[in-house]
């Protein structure tokens, strides 16, 4: 009776393996899968050539598509990487940093993996280029350059970690950009207190860009906003104290009337 039962458990086991190869067989051939019958190498092929030809969103497809059916190995870790840019090209920035991402936590080490840490950052800086052009419609206060700062800390990672990175110049130059955007973005958060009465609001914003964002050209705003702001308050003496800076060091900055 043992031996039966053993045999008959041991067939059980192998006509489900067996009906699973199968089903595996039949999903693989499924004539709604327009990868039917390609291997990786093919799939992978005609995902290029969709990239190349900036048809990104078949390009995606077609990217998943490879690694569900070949998830390990050359094609797939290839695959892994362009589809962050198939995502980014198609105008689908949040995916394309959760791609990047996804290929940093598997692939450290890989060669070109600081390529994977500059599409990150270059994603997240599409997602705040136009944050200036908008806020001036727009309450300052409700806001939030959270993009523009994630997007220099990425590049910030992107540059200690790969200093000699044929990216990181180029990040350098976006960081530039991206930490004037903010001081310029904290003035007119200022400039908006300062316009509803919130002189000390107005003061300590304008004395956080004095303080973070020193050599860029929203300082000597910032700094007029701290006489305006002091003037009002009645602190005469910060007032004098911001006005000589200003006058030392911009000289030709309009300065506030008195």
């Amino acid at each position: 009776m043992e031996k039966f039962v053993s045999k008959t458990f041991y067939r059980l086991i192998g006509l489900s393996l067996a009906l699973l190869f199968l089903h595996g067989c039949a999903s693989t051939t499924n004539p709604d899968d327009p990868t039917a019958g390609m291997d990786a190498k093919q799939i992978y092929e005609h995902a290029s050539e969709q990239l190349k030809n900036g048809d990104y969103e078949n390009a995606i497809k077609f990217y998943e598509r490879l690694e569900a059916r070949f998830p390990y190995g050359e094609y797939a870790e290839r695959a892994q990487m362009e589809i962050a840019y198939a995502y980014y090209k198609d105008n689908e920035q949040e995916s394309a940093i959760l791609a990047a991402d996804r290929f940093i936590k598997l692939h450290p080490n890989h060669p070109n993996v600081d390529y994977m840490y500059y599409m990150r950052g270059l994603a997240s800086y599409d997602l705040s280029k136009s944050f200036l052009d908008k806020m001036f419609n727009v309450d300052p206060t409700e806001r939030d350059p959270k993009s523009a700062r994630r997007a220099f800390e990425y590049f910030a990672e992107l540059v200690k970690k790969f200093p000699k990175s044929r990216y990181a110049k180029d990040a350098v130059k976006r960081m530039m950009v991206i930490r004037n955007n903010l001081a310029k973005y904290e003035v007119h958060v200022a400039n908006y207190y300062l316009s509803r009465g919130a002189y000390l609001a107005a003061a300590n914003r304008g004395k956080y860009v004095v303080e973070n964002y020193q050599r860029t050209p929203a300082v000597a705003d910032a700094l007029a906003i701290m006489v305006q702001a002091y003037e009002k308050l009645g602190m005469k003496e910060l007032a004098a104290d911001a006005k000589r800076v200003l006058e030392l060091n911009y000289p030709d900055h309009a300065l506030p009337k008195n």
